[in-house]
């Protein structure tokens, strides 16, 4: 029977999932039609950088938390994008009956 070693995940692994996720995030925001779609794929852009920089913080400077503290800026920034986001696409639902981006074009109604 094998055993497997079990060792932590190092720094490549980390940036491998942080560019899986930025990639992820990427592809939604170029191909959704929906805008809460690109809402949450712009999250995935915001928590991609938020993990690189806890991830380089604990590589690079492990006594530090500047990268945590940068983190939780990210976090409340990605809040208040999504206040401001939904609340400009629910009037914009509201006065146009979409949420389809790609009939949002114009800014008369």
């Amino acid at each position: 029977m094998l055993e497997f070693i079990e060792t932590p995940p190092g720094v490549f692994h980390w940036l491998v999932v942080s560019t899986i996720l930025f990639s992820i995030g990427i592809y939604g925001v170029l191909t959704r039609r929906n805008a809460v779609g690109i809402l949450m794929a712009v999250e995935l852009l915001l928590n991609s950088g938020a993990l690189n920089f806890v991830v380089f913080t604990k590589y690079v400077a492990p006594g530090a938390v500047d990268g945590q503290i940068m983190a939780i800026f990210i976090i409340a920034v990605a809040a208040a994008e999504v206040v401001a986001g939904m609340a400009i696409f629910v009037t914009l639902a509201k006065s146009r009956k979409t949420v389809d981006v790609t009939r949002m074009d114009m800014m008369k109604n």
